[in-house]
């Protein structure tokens, strides 16, 4: 049983919601998936940018921030490498790091989520 525990906690970090969904709670995984995308597509939206660790130049709070905002996993390889490069300049800009850096946070609570479900069987 720790196997798919692992197997789900890391489908569940790269795809939001996918250890839901391997671990049989299809509606709860539909419905993280959206949460997290929805916030992490807002916060690209209005002009955010992801942390990234390039930028943190050494400050641990650029670094935590980085580290929750990678906590998206394949969204934020996504947002990096195609997503728009954030203006600093505009007033919702950020907004959206904030809305970025929320979508991974929450996805990192999933996963320990995915982890409790498998372990203890959890409703």
């Amino acid at each position: 049983m720790q196997t798919r525990a692992v197997l789900a906690m890391v489908l569940g970090f790269l795809v939001p919601g996918a250890g839901h969904f391997l671990l049989g709670r299809r509606r709860r995984a539909l419905a993280f998936f959206g949460i997290v995308a929805f916030l992490f597509g807002i916060g690209l939206a209005i002009d955010g940018s992801m942390f990234t660790l390039r930028e943190s130049r050494g400050e641990l709070l650029l670094r935590l921030a980085s580290l929750g905002s990678m906590g998206s996993g394949l969204l934020y390889i996504l947002g990096v490498y195609f997503g728009p490069p954030g203006d600093m300049t505009r007033q919702m800009f950020e907004y959206g790091r904030t809305f970025t850096l929320t979508a991974g946070l929450m996805n990192l609570l999933l996963v320990l989520d995915c982890w409790d479900i498998a372990m203890r069987g959890k409703a």
